[in-house]
């Protein structure tokens, strides 16, 4: 890179969480990477990889606090926003603790009610608006101190809740009614498994199906009516595009165990085609994954 374009990369702002969102509403998408490896290392070189957003996921990673904290100070380092993927709507100390540390926004997972979206809203929010304690000097406060970043802090934060059972659907409207909500993201894995698509349907079958496609089309009706935003979690990029057309702006092609996986296996083809052409072929050891 040349000395001109790398103070070029240097000199380019990280955006506030405000005019993050803003730039979704306006549809630019919005591409990111969850974070299962519970890796500090990985996190720090996945922040300059060009993503725009990194998820350390606390409900399906084995990260603990002390961990997180490291990993959100690693994507510090880049770009990209930080969010954390706590583990339900009741998890106050995991929402707590992950703004704290100076997470950009939390996923809260398995919210099939209004009523249950206010309560994990309720624990982002300083009072009036929430419950959110408040304690100085945290990691979030470091750069601005209490009342900068707790002044900004309503209109930067960014709250999503996972769209993964047929009970959110069925009460999608009043979900995305809930004040403070910016976006819902929708698991196509879960909310297959939640409708049944998976016994009715042979693999991958279900995630073409009239079913997901209706239940789709309904969260996305709802974000409209309600201003909030679209967000999918994809493995790969083979139907990004296919999203973007339907309005999703906030897009997850997999997460690091997953690159690694896919990238691996890349190699791994290579290895085999390469040394067949020189005359020494090698065959890779059997494996389940690919």
């Amino acid at each position: 890179m040349s000395e001109a374009k790398s103070d070029k990369v240097a000199e380019k702002a990280k955006l506030t969480g405000h005019d993050f969102k803003e730039e979704m509403r306006h549809g630019k998408p919005k591409f990111g990477l969850f974070l299962n490896s519970h890796s500090q290392t990985i996190a720090g070189q996945l922040s300059l990889s060009g993503y725009d957003w990194l998820l350390i996921d606390n409900q399906h990673g084995p990260m603990g606090y002390e961990t997180m904290s490291g990993m959100v100070n690693a994507i510090r380092l880049g770009k990209a926003k930080s969010m954390v993927r706590v583990t339900g709507y009741a998890d106050r100390a995991g929402i707590q603790q992950s703004l704290d540390m100076g997470s950009d926004g939390v996923l809260v997972p398995y919210v099939n009610t209004a009523e249950e979206a206010k309560q994990a809203v309720q624990c982002c929010f300083y009072p009036t608006a929430g419950s959110r304690s408040v304690y100085f000097p945290q990691a979030s406060m470091n750069a601005a101190g209490l009342l900068g970043y707790a002044g900004e802090f309503h209109k930067n934060i960014l709250v999503a809740v996972q769209v993964e059972t047929a009970d959110c659907i069925k009460n999608i409207d009043a979900i995305m009614s809930t004040s403070g909500l910016d976006i819902a993201f929708l698991g196509q894995n879960d909310l297959c498994m939640s409708m049944g698509l998976y016994e009715k349907y042979k693999f991958p079958d279900m995630y073409f199906s009239k079913e997901l496609n209706e239940a789709t089309d309904k969260m996305l009706a709802a974000c409209k009516k309600y201003n909030k935003l679209a967000g999918v979690f994809l493995f790969g990029t083979d139907r990004v595009a296919e999203f973007l057309g339907k309005g999703f702006t906030f897009i997850s092609v997999g997460n690091d165990l997953h690159h690694v996986l896919t990238q691996s296996a890349t190699h791994v083809k290579n290895l085999e085609e390469i040394s067949k052409k020189a005359d020494k072929p090698w065959t890779r050891h059997p494996t389940s994954l690919f």
